[in-house]
């Protein structure tokens, strides 16, 4: 078994995980990352292949505008947390004079 087989079935047994974690996860930030390493594994695929314009434009587009696009729909769907301090509560940063601010 030569070097370049051993590496083309890491790169299956890899890209297969990625597709499942990517489809699975059960964060939604997790998934875009493994989308994103999934689109770079089949860029190397591609590669492999002799495919080398296509593998460009994998990268390109599969991997970097994608990845781009998703991150920042991600980042417009996710929920902000905001902290807000009880008036009850008192801690080194308010006095009882200032408990109803936020810090």
């Amino acid at each position: 078994m030569s070097l370049v087989m051993i590496f083309d079935a890491l790169l299956i047994f890899s890209m297969l995980t990625l597709g499942w974690m990517s489809i699975f996860s059960l964060s939604l930030f997790r998934c875009i990352v493994f989308f994103v390493c999934l689109g770079l594994l089949a860029a190397i695929a591609w590669g492999q292949l002799g495919a080398f314009d296509v593998a460009i434009a994998e990268a390109a587009i599969g991997a970097g505008i994608t990845g781009a696009l998703l991150l920042a729909a991600w980042n417009r769907i996710r929920p902000v947390h905001t902290k807000v301090i009880e008036p009850s509560v008192t801690n080194a940063k308010t006095s009882q004079k200032d408990t109803g601010e936020h810090v």
